[in-house]
């Protein structure tokens, strides 16, 4: 491992911690620090990585202007068996990034050149704040004032974590004057945004079969509601022939993933819209509103440097587990799929994944049998232990939406026949139980 313009080596963790962040934060492609690792290379390790990685982000987070939150990420990694911290950082939107003691001046501004970070002269600087990004969601002003967050409360407990008191400030939810902004708009319990999925009967548009809305609540919890109605969609495919058992889902699910989350988290909601999901017989479409952040080329995409358009959704996503490392999404999707598949224009950008086919052997095949069983089907087939309520299945699922729990475990399965009501001739009765359904 050797320094570079986007790798920045430190034996110790210094004073000078945040000028390099700052570099970083200014460079068009972002950067990597790491820290317990000698100028030539050599791991020398840290002691305490817990302790260190704590004391470097309430570093960053009151030493940085603008709020640089959302925009870093920090890791423990091993080199050679010694522990070494991994510091990633974004190229932000809201340059010049400063040192706050030292102001926006050439003592403040810093930006990386070769293996070094320079001080920024007046012009450079001046440049940068004109071209400052004026209409982001985070500086935007929510129509409605009055907002709930029991939802993102709920989120948070979910993973460990606790929302004090001054958590619209700490999650950069509010303006200047304690209003709070678009981003705190999309993330409360009620709001007008709303994420479309649609399926279509052939390859085009012409027949709709099912159209679904998840959304005027939080962000977070419309996203979860789409990773599971897609999910769903995502049926695994089972061949059996006379030499062996063939198993794939219609879409790789690792790619899936990142790709509904990169779609919500990076879509341009300034404009009010959202990303849409299109189911057709051959491929399912992801489109966002958008397309690539200013300043971030194809082949920066591609390679996976990060530079967010909503750094406010990234850092709550990123504390709710539901995004890794910065600037890992597309390079985990193009392990799947290739370049091809991605279509850029100046006001969206599509992700296209076609449905995988299972290879049928045609040598000898003395058999073949296709199966279509979804994992919620065989989550709810799991936890069946005699007759059992709805709201029991549904606890023992650890699912908190009923219309979720209802329209993509309940119904699927009792039309798969793995389970059944136990009053058929009243399905809503108070006293309705399910059991699973004896295989004669």
């Amino acid at each position: 491992m050797q320094e570079s313009n986007r790798v920045e080596l430190k034996e110790k963790l210094t004073d000078g911690l945040e000028k390099e962040v700052v570099a970083f934060l200014n460079y068009r492609e972002g950067g990597m620090i790491y820290i317990g690792i000698a100028d030539d290379g050599t791991s020398v390790g840290v002691d305490s990585a817990d302790g260190e990685m704590l004391k470097i982000k309430d570093r960053l987070k009151n030493n940085i202007s603008p709020s640089c939150m959302g925009l870093f990420d920090i890791v423990r990694e091993t080199v050679d068996g010694k522990d070494v911290i991994k510091l990633i950082i974004a190229s932000g939107s809201d340059k010049p990034y400063y040192l706050k003691k030292n102001g926006m001046s050439e003592k403040g501004c810093f930006i990386r050149i070769g293996t070094a970070s320079e001080p920024m002269t007046i012009a450079m600087i001046e440049t940068l704040f004109s071209s400052r990004t004026r209409h982001s969601i985070g500086k935007m002003k929510s129509n409605k004032q009055k907002l709930a967050f029991e939802q993102l409360r709920i989120y948070y407990d979910s993973v460990g974590k606790t929302l004090n008191d001054k958590f619209a400030d700490n999650l950069e939810l509010k303006l200047e004057d304690d209003s709070y902004n678009y981003v705190a708009y999309l993330l409360s319990d009620e709001n007008g945004n709303s994420i479309k999925v649609a399926k279509y009967k052939g390859t085009n548009k012409v027949e709709l079969i099912e159209r679904n809305e998840y959304g005027h609540c939080s962000l977070i919890k419309a996203t979860k509601s789409v990773l599971d109605k897609l999910e769903l969609e995502n049926k695994t495919i089972t061949k059996i022939t006379s030499k062996e058992r063939q198993e794939q889902r219609l879409w790789n699910p690792i790619a899936l993933r990142e790709a509904v989350i990169n779609a919500i988290i990076h879509n341009d909601y300034s404009n009010e819209a959202s990303p849409q999901f299109e189911i057709y017989d051959d491929r399912l479409e992801i489109t966002s509103a958008g397309g690539l952040v200013s300043g971030l080329s194809k082949d920066e995409f591609f390679e996976g440097y990060s530079l967010p358009r909503n750094k406010e959704l990234m850092r709550v996503f990123k504390d709710l587990d539901m995004v890794e490392q910065l600037g890992s999404g597309i390079p985990r999707i193009l392990e799947t799929y290739p370049k091809d598949n991605f279509k850029f224009s100046d006001n969206f950008l599509r992700m296209t994944f076609k449905k995988s086919q299972v290879e049928e052997n045609t040598q000898q095949v003395t058999q073949q049998v296709t199966q279509q069983v979804t994992q919620q089907v065989q989550d709810v087939l799991n936890i069946m232990d005699g007759e059992i309520s709805r709201a029991e299945i549904q606890e023992k699922l650890g699912l908190k939406d009923r219309n979720n729990f209802t329209n993509n475990y309940l119904k699927p399965a009792l039309e798969a026949g793995v389970i059944e009501m136990t009053i058929p001739d009243k399905p809503n009765s108070q006293n309705q139980k399910y059991r699973a359904k004896s295989s004669q």
